[in-house]
């Protein structure tokens, strides 16, 4: 690093800084400027944030690594969630902000009645606020602290890395405590294109070195696994610390593409929406907004961001083959310090700390949004004022910062909880899901289908089964499933008073919905399901093709990729023919 590497790094800092104190005095009024901008987010920026948040310092190295291991198809770990977030752009992307709510915890009494709905909003504001949300944000500290020690070992070791993490996190606390989302939302717009060029700028780099040759000489010394799109499917699977084309039994492939998307709660990517993808539907300015935000958040998640750490991965497979089976991730990080001059390291390192920074200031605002909406102004302190709630906002903001630096001090790795989280949220899915189009679902059977999974789940582990995930699916969904339906009709349903406020303000329609909707007729209800249908499918087909036909033209196949493109193409000009047919003003209101 020289003096212009630490200018740029500066400079960035100051423009994140600035923005926050910008927009300090928007934030400020009421908690629904804090936490929703005052719900006035334009679909671009809403969009955009989406993308910024998954967009987290360790992503990058999580795909070189899947690349290193199995080749581009190793994405499709990934790649098969799209199913679940087009689900969410067509079918709940509306109704979130429809329902004028500030929390998608603040739903479970929005939507259901009684003592057992108070129970659950206060222990999923408690659980998922604070345990799992610093968990989160320890989790990408690690990360960063990875990032640091592999470029910066002149400066940075094990024992002061921290605090190089810890300065960072105070500065994203700051500005994310002073502006609320407005600040958040509009620095994961600058935070999100200045990492995306840090990266482009690799790729481009590391690409076209002598010891590559351009993308023609990687595809000549690279293994033919390493450029296939898709996995094998097949009956036997050999493990190798060699790497190899990712494979798949037709059981561990079904489990991807035709259960977790749908049964599993996992951060990020519920079911239904929920988090802080929900949180950025329920701030924008109306409907339309809405959907827009979230069909541009999947599409740019799916087609924009991956390829160039694809590219990096693959060069890396060949820069760097000594690497072990379980640090191909590093290959990213080693890429950085061999290619980038002088100047352009500074860009990179900046690139990385938007990456981080967007991230965690995201967590520190949905995370306070839930303890501050979710449980201390309903269960602790009621009737304050606007003012008060802000302030302690900021607060709790500084607070859940501090709390993630002590959490990640303690943490040396997190193998395997993405799997742990998986398995145990599955079946909680579909309840998430229906519960906004079938008037039975209540509290008590969401609180049983949040339960289930963890026993099921330790059943199998303590009684050890050799049963590995994904196939833990096939048991754990099933029981949970036939756990909540049985509660749900045997225990009291939420009250016809409540489905009824509930019904005249969200009006999702539906068979499910036909014990209300027969009492109610002066409420008009959705329709047009169908449609919808024939959207969710073109969405999927449209961004997967945009997919391979941008990865199809980078590696020369410029007749196959444009093919692909003209798949997409076609498939959005379905999806707004259908809004055509049943008119735009369906989705505008």
């Amino acid at each position: 690093m020289q003096l212009i590497d630490w200018v740029i790094v500066f400079l960035y800092f100051l423009i994140s800084l600035s923005i926050g104190l910008y927009y300090s005095k928007r934030a400020g009024g009421s908690t629904e400027n804090f936490f929703l901008s005052g719900r006035k987010l334009s679909w671009w920026l809403a969009g955009i944030s989406m993308v910024a948040t998954t967009f987290a310092a360790d992503t990058p190295l999580a795909v070189t690594e899947l690349v290193g291991q199995n080749g581009i198809a190793g994405n499709w770990l990934w790649w098969n969630m799209l199913i679940g977030g087009m689900l969410t752009v067509f079918f709940f992307s509306r109704l979130w902000r429809r329902a004028e709510i500030l929390t998608d915890v603040e739903f479970i009494e929005f939507r259901y009645s009684g003592k057992p709905a108070a129970v659950l909003r206060g222990f999923k504001a408690v659980y998922m606020g604070i345990f799992m949300n610093t968990i989160i944000m320890g989790w990408v500290n690690l990360a960063m602290i990875k990032i640091l020690l592999g470029m910066f070992p002149e400066y940075v070791n094990p024992d002061n890395v921290i605090y190089w993490v810890g300065g960072c996190m105070l500065l994203t606390a700051i500005y994310s405590a002073l502006s609320g989302l407005w600040g958040v939302a509009v620095t994961d717009a600058f935070q999100f294109i200045l990492a995306m060029v840090g990266c482009i700028i690799l790729a481009v780099l590391v690409v076209n070195s002598p010891e590559v040759g351009g993308i023609a000489g990687m595809q000549e010394k690279l293994p033919d696994w390493a450029m296939k799109f898709t996995p094998d499917i097949t009956t036997d699977i050999t493990p190798t610390s060699a790497g190899g084309i990712l494979a798949m039994t037709v059981s561990t492939f079904l489990a991807f593409i035709a259960i977790q998307w749908w049964a599993s709660w996992y951060p990020g990517a519920d079911p239904g929406g929920g988090g802080y993808i929900a949180q950025r539907m329920m701030s924008a300015k109306d409907e339309k907004n809405s959907l827009y935000a979230t069909l541009f958040f999947q599409v740019a998640h799916y087609c924009l961001r991956p390829w160039p750490w694809i590219i990096v991965g693959l060069c890396a497979l060949i820069l760097y083959p000594d690497l072990s089976h379980a640090d191909k991730g590093l290959g990213f990080v080693k890429a950085m310090n061999d290619f980038l001059p002088p100047g352009l390291k500074g860009l990179l390192l900046a690139a990385f700390l938007a990456a981080y920074m967007s991230t965690i200031a995201t967590h520190l605002n949905w995370g306070t949004s839930y303890f501050i909406n979710d449980f201390y102004r309903r269960f602790l302190v009621k009737e304050k004022s606007e003012k008060h709630y802000v302030s302690i906002s900021r607060l709790m903001t500084i607070v859940f910062m501090f709390l993630s630096v002590i959490i990640t001090t303690q943490m040396t790795t997190i193998s395997g909880v993405w799997s742990f989280v998986i398995e145990c949220g599955a079946g909680l899915g579909l309840v998430l899901i229906l519960r906004w189009f079938w008037w039975r679902v209540n509290a008590i059977s969401e609180i049983v289908a949040t339960v289930t999974p963890f026993i099921v789940y330790g059943v199998l582990y303590f009684g050890e089964y050799d049963i590995k995930f994904p196939e833990t699916l096939y048991i754990i969904v099933p029981i949970t499933t036939i756990a909540w339906i049985i509660t749900a009709y045997i225990t009291k349903p939420t009250t016809d008073a409540k489905l009824e406020s509930f019904y005249t303000k969200v009006h999702p329609g539906g068979i499910g919905w036909k014990k209300i909707s027969d009492k109610m007729p002066q409420v008009k209800s959705d329709s047009g399901y169908f449609l919808l249908f024939i959207n969710w499918f073109a969405g999927v087909v449209l961004v997967y093709s945009f997919l391979f036909g941008v990865g199809k033209i980078i590696f020369g196949e410029t007749l196959v990729g444009l093919v692909f493109l003209l798949v997409g193409i076609s498939s959005a000009f379905v999806i707004k023919r259908n809004f055509d047919k049943v008119g735009w003003d369906t989705i505008a209101k």
